[in-house]
């Protein structure tokens, strides 16, 4: 009698062991669990979205970024996808939401998202093998306006453009460089006929070009990509002005992002020879590896510009 309650017990507690340690199986399994695959990508990422400020405002942008997206898919073993904002600073204030993990951003962008969530940049662009661009003032060929000085003087009779008022190149760069001269603050306070903020460089590239505005401040290589594929004429339009060396835009990524993954991004891009991604981002001739102290000099302007505060 004692043997076979004894032996009873036995299988009791042996199917009660069985039925916590299915248990548990399946809570891991559900809660992510400590299998291999756990530390693998495809675990730790659903997907990673890229966000990309709409520098040229067209669908060669969204082409060029949707196949950066697929080749990094493939590279790093989880989903990426990307999507072009409608603005430059959505795009900063979504990687502060934790909604895009890396961005293709301008210089003044770069800085401003950089203050505030602490983004890095990680790849450049490279335009005929070097990573700078300017900021140009341009205006229609046959224009009496020929430098900054006939701009200033003249600046009662003409209809500036801005691009998007985040933008390096198409805002903050010739936007200091008026202000010294007293003509612009803002722009509801300013000497011109009118100030106009177009939102990306093709749309101040086309509005020269039709004389809907008389000077316009743009990015020197998505300027000089949009007469190399002919989306303008660029005998209709001459360069009165242009700026010092400004560094290339960066692809940021979020702090939380692994060493691993940075390496695989900038290995991926750095090979990258795909002219629709190339010509998507100013006509680049390639990429090469960018890190925060490169756009020191960019930052001090924003803090010049009263744009973003030094830190303490």
């Amino acid at each position: 009698m004692f043997q076979r309650r004894q032996s009873f017990l036995v299988l009791t507690c042996l199917l009660i062991s069985c039925l916590l340690m299915a248990a548990c199986s399946q809570t891991e399994k559900r809660d992510g669990g400590t299998s291999a695959n756990q530390t693998g990508n495809s675990e730790k990422h659903a997907e990673m979205l890229i966000g990309v400020i709409p520098a040229q405002g067209s669908n060669q942008m969204e082409l060029g970024a949707d196949k950066l997206a697929s080749i990094l898919t493939e590279k790093l073993g989880y989903k990426v996808r990307a999507e072009v904002y409608p603005d430059y600073n959505g795009v900063v204030e979504a990687m502060g939401a934790g909604k895009v993990q890396m961005s293709y951003l301008g210089p003044l962008t770069y800085v401003e998202a950089h203050e505030r969530y602490d983004v890095k940049a990680i790849v450049t662009q490279l335009i005929a093998g070097k990573p700078f661009y300017y900021s140009y003032l341009i205006a229609p060929a046959d224009s009496a306006y020929n430098s900054l000085d006939d701009v200033v003087n003249n600046s009662k009779n003409i209809r500036f453009a801005f691009g998007d008022i985040s933008s390096t190149s198409g805002s903050l760069i010739p936007g200091i460089a008026l202000k010294k001269t007293g003509v612009f603050k803002s722009q509801q306070e300013h000497a011109f006929k009118s100030i106009t903020y177009t939102g990306d460089h093709t749309a101040t590239a086309l509005a020269i070009q039709n004389k809907q505005q008389d000077v316009g401040a743009i990015d020197s290589a998505y300027y000089n990509n949009l007469v190399k594929q002919g989306k303008i004429d660029g005998d209709q339009i001459k360069t009165i002005w242009q700026s010092e060396e400004l560094f290339q835009y960066p692809w940021a990524v979020v702090d939380s992002m692994t060493d691993a993954d940075i390496e695989i991004i900038q290995e991926t891009m750095l090979a990258i020879t795909d002219a629709d991604i190339l010509n998507a981002f100013g006509g680049a001739s390639g990429f090469t590896k960018a890190s925060n102290e490169d756009y020191a000099s960019i930052r001090q302007a924003a803090i010049d510009d009263g744009r973003i505060k030094p830190r303490q």
